[in-house]
């Protein structure tokens, strides 16, 4: 038993020492999160799948083709829970008063293109839904935890210059103050 042990530490001190890091149980395979990016910096740049707000065919969406635009970017844990529901519900209700004309919206989630086209076009959203099952996308934005859920909804503003201008990574989906915050982000960004 003493032998056992022995090698468990002196295995666990040989990982240590090459540098390996530990996975933990459940977690995503692949790159650790990076740290949320905040106002100033360059948005990583992405590439997804998505379906528009009527749940139609599936297209490519890539962040970097979108610049001269303001994009509104926001991780949410998953479809037809209640708080996702009620987040995009509101964005979709207050689509004029939170973005207006000339943003593109892109609500992001560990949901197939079948659920979101099936959500979108039950829904009838205003905007396209981004699947990222794998959370390469999430990975870029600090948005991702161990069990293949989003740690918390993260919603990012990007400027026209590919800039982000604001983030919040605790977004409230029942607050009031959060919304408005949003909502002078995205006027700011826009002027």
């Amino acid at each position: 038993m003493r032998t056992l042990s022995t090698l468990f530490v002196l295995t666990a001190l040989g990982a240590a020492t090459a540098g390996a890091q530990a996975t933990p149980a459940g977690a995503p395979s692949g790159a650790p999160a990076a740290a949320a990016p905040v106002a100033g910096d360059l948005a990583p740049d992405f590439t997804g799948t998505a379906v528009d707000g009527s749940g139609a065919a599936p297209s490519t969406v890539k962040l970097s083709a979108l610049r001269g635009k303001v994009v509104v970017v926001a991780f949410y844990p998953l479809d037809r829970s209640s708080g996702c529901t009620a987040e995009l519900t509101k964005f979709r209700d207050d689509y004029k008063t939170l973005f207006g004309d000339g943003v593109v919206v892109l609500p992001i989630s560990i949901d197939t293109i079948e659920s979101h086209a099936s959500w979108a076009k039950e829904m009838k959203f205003p905007f396209a839904l981004v699947s990222d099952p794998t959370q390469e996308i999430a990975k870029r934005y600090g948005s991702t935890m161990a069990g293949r859920k989003f740690d918390a909804r993260t919603v990012f503003v990007i400027g026209k210059d590919g800039k982000v201008q604001y983030s919040n990574t605790k977004f409230g989906a029942l607050s009031e103050d959060a919304y408005k915050d949003l909502a002078a982000a995205v006027a700011k960004a826009k002027s």
